[in-house]
């Protein structure tokens, strides 16, 4: 187990203790300084955000790894998009090859200008599934908005995974919580996976409850409790299996059959429990998140491998008519996000 899983393993671990962790856990000091003075600036009016000319919506949540961003972001481009606005999806490119200095173009809403080792699989992915929707990458998210409003004529910008980045003044907040990690230890970075402490949630316009999972009673019931307890309106965003895919031919995947089980992603774990009540797992093979494949990480694996979207955007390089892709399906009421 390599340091990057373990603290990952830490962080969502209510018990966790010894040396690393009381290390990890001195850090954090020092780093909720850095989060607490950047907000009471940015609170105070000290700094100011910088405005563009087009409506901003953020989506992100308050801790580190896969919450759900991805699915939701494409779910409110395309509302928008069906709407008739000219809609742009901003991200850092974080995990893409690209210089994130300077405005990337992934795709106009049309043509698409990078492939995913260059883009960012979050990036790509979006770029491929969405139509008429732009996707931009670039860490000065006000460049890239910017650039968007001017050279293509964008009306609606998502910021994806913003919420942290107050430069960028936006005209509406989203937050996502996962329903079944939540806040893990409940520590800031990097004991735990928290990005900030709970003063964020004066900043929430929109908390979403993502509920990766079959039954989604344990969901709505936090829904309705989190509405309560913070006072910001609350909805529940429903992710579940749906159909696996070869990613080279698009053919489905009978269910029942005997598979490897292949991810990079930042919590697998509910992903290999929507494999296990469809197909027959005989090995789980787990990378860090973000990681780069190569033919040597897949060639000895015999059989068919299902994987993520997200890891299948990098996985179709390597020219392997193995491997599928498992579909999920997004429930999530857009009018009372919005």
């Amino acid at each position: 187990m390599n340091i990057k899983t373990e603290i990952t393993r830490l962080h969502y671990n209510k018990n966790a203790k010894g040396f690393l962790f009381n290390l990890l856990k001195f850090c954090s000091i020092f780093y909720g300084i850095g989060s607490r003075t950047k907000n009471f600036l940015y609170d105070k009016g000290i700094l100011k955000p910088k405005k563009v000319d087009a409506y901003v919506i953020s989506v992100g949540n308050f801790t580190t790894g896969g919450v759900g961003k991805t699915p939701v972001v494409a779910e409110i481009a395309r509302y928008f998009v069906d709407k008739g606005e000219r809609v742009a999806i901003v991200s850092r490119g974080y995990g893409g090859k690209l210089d994130n200095k300077k405005v990337n173009v992934i795709s106009d809403g049309i043509n698409l200008y990078y492939k995913a080792d260059m883009a960012g699989d979050e990036p790509y992915w979006l770029a491929v599934n969405l139509n008429m929707c732009a996707v931009l990458t670039c860490s000065n998210r006000f460049k890239a908005c910017e650039h968007a409003i001017k050279e293509l004529g964008v009306t609606k910008i998502i910021l994806d995974d913003g919420f942290q980045h107050r430069k960028l003044h936006r005209d509406l907040n989203l937050v996502l919580v996962d329903s079944e990690k939540m806040f893990g230890n409940e520590n800031l970075l990097p004991a735990g996976p928290l990005r900030e402490g709970t003063e964020g949630f004066k900043r929430v316009d929109k908390l979403v409850i993502v509920s990766k999972n079959i039954d989604h009673t344990k969901a709505e019931k936090l829904a309705r409790i989190m509405q309560k307890k913070q006072g910001v309106n609350t909805v529940v965003c429903k992710i579940e299996p749906d159909y696996a895919y070869n990613i080279i031919s698009g053919e489905h995947l009978e269910k029942g059959q005997e598979i490897t089980a292949l991810s990079a992603i930042g919590q697998p774990e509910q992903f290999y429990k929507f494999l296990e009540s469809d197909y027959k797992i005989k090995e789980k093979i787990t990378f860090d998140d973000h990681h780069q494949y190569t033919l040597e990480n897949i060639e000895n694996i015999e059989g068919n491998i299902i994987t993520t979207e997200k890891d299948a955007v990098k996985l179709a390089l390597l020219g392997k008519d193995n491997i599928y892709a498992l579909k999920l399906k997004t429930v999530l009421d857009i009018d009372k996000l919005i």
